[in-house]
């Protein structure tokens, strides 16, 4: 790839109930060499309580959150539009792949538009952190790290970025943060030119996937509790690798422990055996989650692999990829606790903002998406109807509530907002933040503040508070 887009958001709320309010991104050619950047700003939609801790943390006021800047809507559209003329690249910022990307989906689904752009074809995904802790675990000079409360090296961004003597002044700023984690990336890539490009052959599934259905004995990199690991794996047969019903999911075996004694098991003695092994004796390596992968030589210089001889471990791995029906059996225990977890979840009604995963929006949806946008406000309320997806028909109508209530029949403003306020104005602990949540968080950190005479703080929290108190009062009457 010869464009990487290195990026960060802020937020209104860490749930996929939050909308992202900035957007910052540096495009680097494959030398990492700036040739473009992006830094924009959007208002919080109508409707939603932010967090007040979300808030304090990405230096948000009340009237950057409510005025100026673009509207929610398009701000969206901008940035959209800019991933759009990135393409193809490569799209990376620090821990994306568990927060940013995961908003980008239910913010670009919320608001009408094809929720991938960042990792759907031509384009690919990769996570800086994950590049981070390969490095530190092959190098632990390759940045310079403090101590978390538990003992181990932090590679958050902003204790990165701090030690290596970068400003920090503007953390949790959306650009700084995507200028600080491509600082951080050069020193990675500097130190580790022989990796590099290894380092980043992982971020499109079926890279991974040929990873995985090849006979091969590999090194890989986990974070468990906070320490970064290296394991020496072996793949499974090509046939019983990916999980039966998570189908990102892949399955390698880790060479220090001796399958032989596993192969004839009966599935339910297999599955305790596998239960009580610690470490694991299997290994999770996401296909959408680009996992790093490197030749099995690091991880045999490192206890316990070093203690083996090199032939047994081939000898490990031979068994378990040409034992089709052992890893049979280990899919079929995957599958039967996927099951269980299924059965055991609650049958609560899911609201459309939460459905992403549940049902894919259909062609003829996302080919609208556009005409959709293009047109005035009044052919978006007429086109409504032409969506198949209801969901879609709904994000819809809170758009233009959002953007151009006037135009809406009295009874469909009266219905969207009387929905709005049973949301918000609910007593009980909800999935999105309420008001009497956003009441109890400020009270907390207001404790806080007063324990630290933090006066600054304090006098944001008051902002915030009457800002909580300002959607209460015009729901309340809804």
């Amino acid at each position: 790839m010869d464009k990487i887009v290195i990026y960060d958001t802020e937020t209104t709320n860490s749930t996929i109930w939050g909308s992202i309010i900035e957007v910052g991104a540096v495009v680097v050619d494959k030398n990492l060499k700036e040739i473009g950047k992006l830094n924009i700003r959007g208002r919080m939609p109508e409707g939603e309580v932010p967090s007040a801790k979300a808030l304090l943390v990405n230096s948000t006021s009340i009237d950057l959150l409510t005025k100026g800047n673009y509207s929610h809507y398009d701000f969206l559209g901008a940035v959209e539009n800019f991933f759009s003329k990135c393409a193809p690249a490569m799209f990376m910022g620090w821990s994306n792949l568990n927060f940013d990307r995961r908003m980008f989906h239910f913010n670009f689904f919320k608001g009408n538009r094809y929720p991938y752009a960042t990792h759907s074809s031509p384009n690919s995904e990769h996570d800086g952190l994950h590049i981070a802790r390969a490095a530190q675990t092959l190098n632990s000079e390759t940045l310079k790290t403090e101590l978390t409360e538990a003992g181990n090296p932090s590679l958050a961004l902003e204790s990165l970025s701090r030690m290596q003597g970068f400003d920090t002044s503007a953390s949790h700023t959306a650009y700084v943060d995507a200028q600080n984690s491509l600082k951080v990336l050069r020193i990675i890539r500097d130190k580790h030119k022989e990796n590099w490009q290894t380092f980043l052959k992982t971020s499109t599934k079926p890279s991974v996937e040929t990873i995985l259905k090849s006979d091969g004995i590999y090194s890989i990199f986990e974070n468990v509790k906070g320490r970064n690991m290296m394991y020496l794996v072996c793949t499974l047969h090509p046939n019983q690798c990916f999980h039966p019903s998570y189908a990102s999911w892949g399955y390698v075996w880790d060479c220090r422990r001796d399958p032989e004694p596993l192969m004839n098991l009966p599935i339910n003695q297999l599955r305790d055996v596998l239960k009580k092994m610690s470490p694991k004796a299997l290994r999770v390596l996401k296909t959408n989650k680009a996992p790093i992968v490197l030749d099995k030589g690091f991880a045999l210089k490192q206890k316990p692999y070093s203690d083996l001889d090199l032939e047994t471990i081939k000898k490990r791995a031979s068994l378990v990829r040409n034992n089709e029906q052992f890893c049979k059996n280990i899919q079929t225990i995957n599958r039967e606790i996927a099951e269980e977890k299924e059965q055991t979840k609650t049958q609560e009604d899911l609201l459309p903002e939460e459905t992403l995963y549940e049902k894919f929006i259909p062609n003829k949806d996302t080919a609208l998406f556009k005409i959709w946008h293009s047109s005035s406000w009044e052919d978006k309320l007429r086109m409504l109807d032409k969506f198949q997806d209801k969901r879609c028909s709904w994000f819809g109508q809170k758009i233009i509530y959002q953007e151009a209530p006037q135009i809406l029949p009295p009874d469909l403003y009266k219905n969207i907002k009387s929905e709005i306020a049973r949301r918000i104005l609910s007593k009980n602990k909800e999935k999105w933040q309420t008001i009497n949540m956003a009441y109890t968080e400020i009270d907390y950190l207001r404790d806080q503040a007063s324990n630290r005479d933090d006066e600054v703080e304090l006098k944001k929290l008051d902002e915030i508070n009457e800002f909580i108190m300002s959607i209460e009062k015009k729901y309340e009457i809804a």
